[in-house]
């Protein structure tokens, strides 16, 4: 306990915390979904802490475009996937704490398996169908979520479905966002993002980790933190005491066919079925694109039939966020259609 007293000195020390809050600490199990811009400050601070076991589940790798606002990685470690380097990198910091990566998607099928060997749950993901996912498992287990979500300058924080003690919970994220068009809100990718706001709101989002299990503070339970990086001022906004949706089981995880640069590359060069479709804006096409036919994401609905020639279809975007989204809206309304979207987007065709 000596080398502990003298690692955690500095937090031991704080009023109201003492011994009995970092035993606290060091029995906790935390769970962080997606090691990116939130994810990455926010479990390097939870490492820190003293978190006695933290979970880091990513399927992606490590790409050059992450690296203005994912701390944990190096150049070196492009290709590399993001919850095993992340946890190597958070081992060398502190080598007292169990860390466990987690490198298969997360989706409906296995959700419940991960979360239920953890107390609270930490969304550093970037698309509404795991944020959405993550939000009904959590409710459905009976697990506090602590949600963060940053857009160019601006973040939110907040804590869901927080137990009362009296068989109630505070609101989650349906409570606030029951159901999201992701087709009409671009992502940090396409709008861009401060670094440094990624830093803030992931700290932020420790904290509650923190203070929830530290049982010290006041959460935002109930509430959601704006906070705009330009002015540095921030809100808070009142959602109410208790849940009012109510969540009785997950909806299942589309699978999105997908193809890569390098693919597709081949293809094309022997197979002249394959139609490219820009789903882009514009102005994005007017400024670079790799060919095909330009329809934006928001007209896609318009352009349904075109979809239904036997023609192969691949759809592309900068990051493949937005061709994921345009896909998974006509395989709703055209389920066998012969459609892919470019992983990675531009920026790895470019790349490729």
């Amino acid at each position: 306990m000596n080398q502990d007293l003298q690692r955690y000195n500095c937090q031991i020390a704080l009023p109201g915390f003492g011994e009995e809050a970092q035993q606290l600490l060091q029995q906790a199990r935390v769970l962080v979904v997606g090691a990116g811009g939130l994810g990455c400050p926010a479990a390097q601070y939870l490492a820190s802490t003293g978190i006695g076991t933290l979970g880091i589940a990513d399927f992606d790798q490590v790409s050059v475009s992450n690296l203005h606002r994912q701390v944990l990685y190096t150049p070196a470690d492009e290709g590399e996937n993001k919850a095993e380097v992340a946890c190597t990198r958070l081992q060398a910091q502190n080598p007292g704490i169990k860390l466990v990566p987690h490198t298969t998607k997360i989706t409906s099928d296995n959700v419940m398996d991960v979360i239920s060997n953890y107390d609270i749950v930490l969304d550093g993901t970037d698309n509404f169908e795991t944020r959405y996912l993550l939000n009904d498992a959590c409710v459905l287990a009976g697990k506090p979520l602590v949600y963060g979500a940053i857009y160019q300058f601006e973040g939110q924080v907040a804590v869901w479905n927080v137990s009362n003690g009296k068989g109630l919970n505070s609101p989650n994220y349906r409570d606030l966002f029951p159901e999201v068009d992701a087709t009409q809100i671009p992502n940090c990718t396409e709008g861009g993002v401060v670094p440094t706001l990624a830093g803030i709101i992931g700290c932020m989002q420790a904290n509650e980790v923190i203070k929830y299990i530290t049982k010290t503070g006041e959460l935002l339970a109930g509430k959601v933190l704006i906070f705009d990086a330009q002015s540095m001022q921030s809100r808070i906004f009142k959602i109410g005491p208790v849940t009012k949706t109510h969540i009785r089981r997950l909806k299942t995880t589309i699978t999105i066919p997908t193809i890569n640069a390098d693919e597709l590359k081949k293809r094309t060069l022997f197979d002249d079925t394959i139609e490219l479709i820009d789903v882009r804006t514009i102005q994005e096409r007017e400024a670079y694109d790799i060919g095909g036919t330009h329809i934006p994401l928001d007209e896609i609905e318009e352009y349904l039939a075109y979809f239904t020639s036997p023609n192969t279809k691949v759809l592309y975007c900068s990051s493949g966020k937005r061709s994921d989204e345009a896909v998974k809206l006509i395989l709703k309304m055209i389920p066998d259609a012969d459609i892919f979207s470019l992983e990675g987007g531009l920026e790895e065709y470019k790349v490729g």
